[in-house]
């Protein structure tokens, strides 16, 4: 009889504690994806992955007690990758938007942002967000930019290319009038190329979140709870600081 205890004892004790260790591996690494080619919240500098975006998912894991495993691929892929349950969280200079949210959840806004216009500077047909009708304008394929011209500029003749770099290019070597995408992105690239400029005036105005799985509201309470921790504690204004060079929202 008592070996027999002994043995069921054992039995519910592997029973309890299997399922913890299940738990502790799976649940201590947060899979974030990110297309790396919008800086400054996501870019490589010297081979290492970096930017507003990536510190700030660092900062909320390590507030959590997680870890980060980063995946790197192309912006249109990430909701599709959220979806196929291949990650966790898309951290990608993402705007909230409606349609977005009927297929994933967001966390809460971490940044204004915007579209905004990028021409050349010596660029004297477009001044104005309405000049951009009968225009050719490129944008990346997957964001915002893309639905927004369809709805509000149906006359734009789309430029749609698969990187960032490769839209400003096209304004560059005046194969497109014109360039929309985000402005933070925008005004990090007009800074060190002196041949194109951003107007003044956005476009439109939008909120960044981090996009999740709509199977894990879990992870959704837990990333707000530590964004709104971080900024209590003022690492989120010295992200902003470094990155955005604003004061935090």
């Amino acid at each position: 009889m008592n070996h027999r205890r002994f043995f069921i004892a054992l039995i519910a004790a592997i029973s309890i504690l299997v399922p913890t260790l299940s738990i502790a591996q799976s649940g201590g690494v947060i899979r974030v994806a990110t297309d790396a080619t919008f800086p400054p919240f996501e870019f490589y500098r010297d081979g290492k992955r970096t930017g507003f975006d990536i510190e700030l998912v660092e900062t909320l894991a390590k507030s959590m007690g997680k870890k980060v495993e980063w995946t790197d691929i192309d912006f249109k892929g990430l909701i599709p990758g959220l979806i196929s349950k291949r990650f966790d969280l898309a951290a990608s200079g993402i705007y909230i938007t409606e349609e977005r949210r009927k297929v994933v959840d967001f966390t809460d806004p971490y940044y204004p942002g915007g579209l905004v216009i990028v021409v050349k500077s010596d660029n004297r047909s477009i001044l104005k967000p309405a000049d951009l009708e009968g225009k050719k304008v490129s944008v990346q394929v997957g964001t915002k930019s893309v639905n927004y011209l369809k709805e509000y500029f149906p006359h734009v003749e789309r430029v749609e290319v698969e990187k960032n770099q490769e839209m400003f290019n096209l304004v560059e070597i005046g194969r497109a009038d014109a360039a929309v995408t985000g402005k933070p992105a925008a005004l990090e690239y007009a800074k060190s190329r002196p041949g194109v400029k951003v107007l003044d005036k956005q476009i439109s105005i939008e909120l960044y979140g981090f996009a999740v799985r709509k199977d894990t509201p879990e992870l959704t309470q837990a990333l707000n709870a530590a964004l709104k921790k971080s900024k209590l504690d003022g690492s989120y204004d010295k992200l902003v600081k470094k990155w955005l060079d604003a004061t935090a929202k």
